[in-house]
């Protein structure tokens, strides 16, 4: 099984070349891999239907008890023969749906298919934080597949609204399955419903669980998304909202009735907005004139019936409402692949301009006709076997209140109407010819669908009809999923086309007339909701909330946000010392003795310090503060080097050194002078609050050791960094080894954060572009200045009174050891001080080096890369150390010790971390060449253009 989730992965990740070598052809050969996996699940059939679940766990962080826990059973595999056998047969569609040259075609492709992929994995998946990554992928993948290219404001809109809240009740849901988790003990579904525990968490995690379950397969009030998601092409609709996307709520509900249909406030839920949905969806869907609104209100109304069934919490009805999902991702795929054969065909959706396009093209006539009998539920189709199941076990005591089975029964009658309504009106809107209105002419079909075209919709509209007189053969994989819920009627009916003249085939035929006839009475059903229309819907008091919110930040911003950083940093100050402060003083258990120093040099360093910092408050100019600012960084340093820790040290003196080259370089954009002025009693209040806090702070520490109680856990690092991650050097070990995926999460905020500011520097466009040096100019034209010998690749390109030979000098002779020197540090870090972040640091100061020499050319000499290809690339290669180690058997991101004997070289030992180490160098030396190149280089090139006196030789002849 996660063979197939990778195969899903990397056809997503090939689809957009793939689509550039075939174009649209490309969507067939992915349509194997659904295809693949469609086969794979059939193959299961016989296993899971006697019982036999497919379980497979691929251990991820064994320590933290996770791991990637599949499983397929009657109702995984129920989802997943729909989602695998649809997605392939959608991606088979859009091979003709769209036109080689659409835009944004590649990417469309690889989304789609990730989706497929994510949705797999979510019928699967048998850990709750496992299911719960895959319900979020299948957001992302629907806001990306909605808003198309974003080139459209009503896309741009539906996919945020849809987004918005299907996120908002994800989120929503999380905390209910953590909350289920830790009543049942066990994060795995299949135990969660088997002992699902007792008490207010079960409650609590169980209507939060049914929060995103609402959103997910929009139910009322959540409805109004649905609709307006379908501004996304027609195979998204087909297949994300009618067979797969909108089905995950329906699934999780269906998967969790066993165990806690029970719960109090569960049947109230599931029932009352399943049938309120079900009511609004088949209201509205007779108001729509578009073809697509129109399926899509009644998808909403559909939803709301599966809600019902799948959720009510007994086996007959759970046996009904797994068929139902079956013949709805039938039926209403074919629907709305449908209506995009009559959008390419004829580029109208509109019924009222729609005519006699039955005769013109009459296989899609039938393909249409037959789907949307099975959704109003005629025989001999599945979703009339399905409609019969559900009147049947409500008829015969489905539910444990008979007044409630009552009222359900009543509700789902009703909405029955409305179904055969609107399915009647989608035939008559689509095929008909309409009195007063010129029939379709051929020569108005822009497109007419070929056999490849209309292949898939017509594959699925015969499985409606097959599965109806076959419904038998569904009977073993239905029941086995019903057997886990209480059976209320006094027998157990099984699925078949015919069990004779029953109350429920009588409600059946009551509930197609009434629909005839409200379709024949359409005009007049048409004046009666006109006249009941209301001004306010969902959909607007959805938008209204989301202005009130932005209005509510923009106040909120404007009052406390006033532009002052001084305010906001006095303000955090504050609630700390008032909160925490609070805390340490009156409950924080002080340590009995205190000791000043170690040594007598200790005292002196931190008297430096402290001098160096009053010295920062008072001197009023910008450059002057920043050097003494920078004395307190080196006196930590030194600290450090006196408690016995290089690695620290080593690493301070760098961070220290290259933040002074940065303040210098961001110096030169502002005044010399500090002339910001204050009244002595707001000097006063900030030095009380400054002292407070350091105070503070010293506290916090000397209670945090004297507070502890158990021995620390680094006293057995030494020993572990040695046998468990192959070096002696313990700080860098902990970074690569035994805390990797801090040191992973770090660098990723480290390269987001350095793309972010960076990006604020390149006022214009984020460019990353290489200055190299200009060619030489020719001899004769005049020059500003004297020629003079180059130690360095650029340096000509600076003025003279730029220029100093001893310092160019001394680059060129130091710049290839300094490098050497990172190397060193990066290669030997394991054992001795150093590692990837001092050597990249060190790398760094030689590109600092090379600038300061030669200016921006001769950084683009030194190094010519994109920052961002540098940074992109060390993150890949530290991420990609995990994958590969995963591949390998062993745990993320573990390190493998790999000892062996070369000639000349002698006995070599290697540890795999090391990689992880070449990648933090690569973020690093990234890092500080975009710092170089965004605070550096591009102000010099706006200095220049500010100031051509200062341009260069040829820059000068060109003019």
């Amino acid at each position: 099984m996660t063979a197939l989730l990778a195969l899903h992965l990397a056809a997503a990740l090939a689809a957009p070349l793939l689509v550039r070598r075939w174009g649209r052809s490309a969507f067939l050969a992915l349509a194997l891999v659904p295809g693949v996996a469609f086969g794979w699940v059939l193959a299961q059939l016989a296993a899971v239907t006697d019982g036999r679940a497919v379980t497979e766990t691929t251990p991820w962080i064994p320590t933290l008890d996770l791991a990637i826990t599949l499983r397929l059973d009657q109702l995984s595999l129920t989802l997943a023969s729909l989602v695998t056998g649809v997605g392939a047969l959608v991606l088979v569609y859009c091979a003709r749906y769209f036109e080689p040259d659409d835009e944004g075609l590649g990417r469309f492709a690889g989304t789609l298919t990730a989706f497929a992929g994510s949705m797999l994995g979510l019928v699967l998946a048998d850990d709750m934080l496992l299911l719960y990554v895959f319900w979020e992928l299948t957001t992302v993948f629907s806001f990306l597949l909605i808003g198309g290219s974003g080139g459209r404001l009503a896309g741009r809109r539906a996919a945020s609204q849809a987004l918005v809240l299907t996120t908002a009740g994800g989120l929503a849901m999380l905390v209910g399955l953590i909350l289920l988790g830790q009543a049942s003990g066990s994060y795995l579904l299949s135990e969660v419903v088997a002992d699902p525990g007792s008490g207010p968490l079960v409650v609590t995690g169980t209507l939060l669980v049914l929060v995103g379950a609402i959103t997910k397969s929009a139910m009322v009030p959540f409805h109004f998304w649905l609709p307006a998601a379908m501004e996304a092409p027609t195979p998204v609709s087909a297949y994300l909202h009618a067979a797969a996307m909108v089905k995950g709520g329906i699934y999780l509900v269906a998967r969790l009735a066993p165990g806690l249909a029970d719960v109090p406030g569960w049947r109230p839920v599931v029932l009352g907005l399943g049938l309120a949905t079900m009511l609004v969806g088949g209201y509205r869907a007779l108001r729509q004139h578009d073809l697509k609104l129109l399926l899509a209100f009644g998808t909403v109304s559909q939803l709301g019936f599966l809600m019902v069934l799948v959720g009510a919490g007994s086996a007959e009805l759970a046996a009904a409402g797994l068929v139902m999902t079956v013949a709805h991702a039938l039926f209403k795929s074919t629907l709305f692949l449908t209506v995009g054969v009559i959008d390419h065909a004829t580029g109208v959706r509109d019924l009222r301009r729609l005519s006699g396009l039955g005769r013109r093209l009459p296989v899609l006539a039938v393909i249409g006709t037959l789907a949307a009998a099975s959704m109003a539920g005629l025989p001999p189709l599945l979703g009339f076997v399905g409609k019969e199941a559900a009147f049947t076990a409500l008829l015969d005591g489905g539910l444990p209140d008979r007044t409630a089975a009552l009222l359900v029964l009543t509700g789902l009658v009703l909405g029955s109407v409305l179904t055969v309504a609107y399915s009647a009106r989608f035939v008559w809107g689509a095929f008909a010819r309409k009195p007063g209105l010129a029939a379709t002419e051929p020569a108005a079909l822009v497109h007419p669908p070929g056999p490849l075209f209309l292949t898939a919709p017509a594959l699925l509209a015969l499985c409606g009809l097959a599965l109806g007189p076959a419904s038998p053969l569904l009977d073993r994989l239905v029941a086995g999923h019903a057997a886990a819920l209480p059976l209320l009627a006094p027998e157990a009916e099984h699925l078949a086309l015919w069990h004779g003249l029953q109350p429920a085939l009588a409600l059946s035929a009551v509930t197609v007339v009434a629909g005839a006839l409200l379709f024949a009475a359409r005009a007049r059903v048409t004046r009666v909701q006109q006249r009941l229309a209301v001004g306010a819907s969902a959909d607007e008091g959805y938008w209204n909330t989301m202005q009130g919110l932005d209005r509510l930040a923009v106040l909120v911003t404007g009052t406390t946000q006033r532009g002052s950083l001084p305010a906001y940093l006095g303000t955090i100050l504050v609630v700390v010392l008032a909160l925490p402060g609070s805390v340490l003083v009156f409950r924080a258990p002080w340590p009995g003795e205190w000791r000043a120093w170690d040594s007598p040099v200790q005292a002196l360093v931190g008297a430096t310090a402290l001098v160096a910092a009053v010295l920062a408050v008072r001197i009023r100019q910008r450059l002057s503060a920043v050097l003494v600012v920078g004395v307190t960084g080196y006196a930590l340093a030194v600290l450090f080097v006196l408690q016995g820790a290089p690695d620290l040290a080593l690493t301070q003196f760098l961070v220290e050194t290259l933040s002074l080259v940065t303040f210098v370089l961001v110096l030169r954009k502002l005044p010399k002078d500090i002339t910001e002025r204050h009244r002595p009693r707001e000097r006063a209040l900030r030095g009380v609050v400054a002292v407070c806090v350091g105070a503070f702070m010293a506290a916090v520490g000397a209670v945090a050791l004297a507070a502890r109680t158990a021995a620390p856990v680094s006293v057995d690092y030494p020993a572990e960094a040695y046998s468990f991650g192959g070096g002696e050097n313990i700080v860098n070990v902990t970074l690569v080894d035994i805390r990797a995926w801090d040191t992973l999460g770090e660098i990723s905020l480290l390269v987001v954060a350095a793309t972010g500011v960076a990006s604020l520097v390149f006022l214009r466009r984020r460019t990353g572009a290489v200055e190299r040096a200009p060619g030489q100019a020719p001899a004769s034209p005049p020059t500003r200045w004297a020629p003079r010998n180059r130690w360095l690749a650029a340096s000509a390109t600076l003025p003279p009174q730029r220029r100093s030979v001893v310092l160019e000098v001394v680059t060129r002779v130091l710049f290839h050891t300094i490098v050497v020197f990172s190397l060193y540090l990066l290669f030997t870090g394991h054992n001795e001080p150093g590692g990837g972040f001092a050597g990249g640091l060190v790398a760094g100061l030689a590109l600092v080096l090379r600038y300061l020499a030669g200016g921006r050319y001769e950084l683009g000499e030194a190094a010519p890369v994109d920052p961002g290809l540098l940074m992109g690339a060390g993150l890949l290669f530290a991420g990609g150390t995990g994958v590969v180690g995963l591949t390998l058997g062993a745990e993320v991101l573990q390190t493998a010790i790999l000892q062996t004997t070369l000639p000349v070289l002698g006995d070599v030992k290697l540890v795999t971390s090391l990689f992880f180490d070449i990648g933090v160098y690569l973020i690093v030396l990234g890092l500080v060449l975009d710092v170089l190149r965004s605070l550096g280089a591009e102000l010099d090139r706006q200095v220049d253009e500010d100031d051509p006196v200062d341009s260069t030789p040829e820059e000068v002849i060109v003019r």
